[in-house]
């Protein structure tokens, strides 16, 4: 080997050398160096520690609180427990809708000291809370509760002129007699039902409620899509749906002889 194979060999090394050292420098002081970690702010919000149905008092065993990243906080929390509950002897907030455990307590979901919380505070803007009368049979047997979404039939008229036309669809209930909790699922044999209508569609009801019987049918939930529905009477359901004669055949004489079955025409 000559001198300057050897030399090329040495350089080589030396640069492989250095390079491994450097390297080994490099990831030693980046190990070395601790690693920041930005700690998230944390602030106690009051959540339910229980459902709290619609209208029910806000007491102090129906909540609890717990921890909340400061900058996601929903406007309208409630941190501390002496600007929700009132004071000794005073009257309390109430839940302006039903509450489900473990739900945050915003402002917006509670009244006032002392308000009165009724059905009303469930309406939209324009809307309208009118009761219908039902019975077992035309309230779909009790399964109708607050929250669902029915359609209303009007059944009139006397003899073969009695007629049924569907006059509202996808009406909200909001109370079956005297209750409007939308979280109980229990059903219940009904005298009225309350629904959510329009100025213009109370006052069908009220006329409608006058001219005849008034059903409710139960909507799935799913189903938004309505159209107009043609009414139905009575005679379109006595109809005669057996085959129409055809005239144009002469009439025929059915002849049984025995077990022997002969067909002739009847001039």
């Amino acid at each position: 080997m000559n001198m300057m194979s050897v030399m090329t060999a040495i350089v080589g090394l030396g640069i492989a050398g250095g390079s491994a050292y450097l390297a080994r420098d490099f990831v030693e002081t980046q190990t070395a160096q601790p690693v920041v970690v930005e700690e998230q702010q944390l602030i106690e919000v009051i959540v339910a520690s229980r459902d709290i149905p619609f209208g029910q008092p806000i007491e102090a065993h129906m909540l609890t609180t717990i921890e909340w990243p400061a900058n996601s906080v929903p406007e309208g929390i409630y941190s501390d427990y002496a600007s929700l509950l009132p004071q000794d002897g005073g009257e309390p907030r109430r839940a302006r809708r039903a509450i489900s455990q473990g739900e945050l307590i915003l402002a917006g979901k509670v009244s006032d000291y002392g308000e009165k919380v009724t059905i009303v505070q469930t309406l939209g803007p324009n809307r309208r809370a009118m009761a219908i009368r039902v019975s077992a049979e035309t309230a779909v047997g009790g399964f109708v509760t607050p929250g669902d979404y029915v359609d209303i039939v009007l059944t009139q008229g006397r003899g073969t002129d009695l007629r049924a036309v569907t006059i509202m669809q996808n009406i909200r209930v909001i109370g079956v007699d005297q209750r409007s909790d939308e979280q109980s699922d229990t059903p219940e044999i009904a005298r009225t039902v309350t629904v959510d209508v329009s100025p213009e569609q109370s006052q069908t009801l009220a006329l409608a409620q006058q001219a005849g019987r008034l059903s409710l049918t139960l909507r799935n939930f799913n189903d938004s899509e309505d159209g107009p529905l043609q009414s139905t009477r009575l005679s379109d359901v006595l109809q005669d749906l057996s085959p129409v004669p055809d005239l144009d055949r002469p009439p025929t004489i059915v002849i049984r002889r025995g077990t022997q079955v002969t067909v002739q025409e009847n001039n």
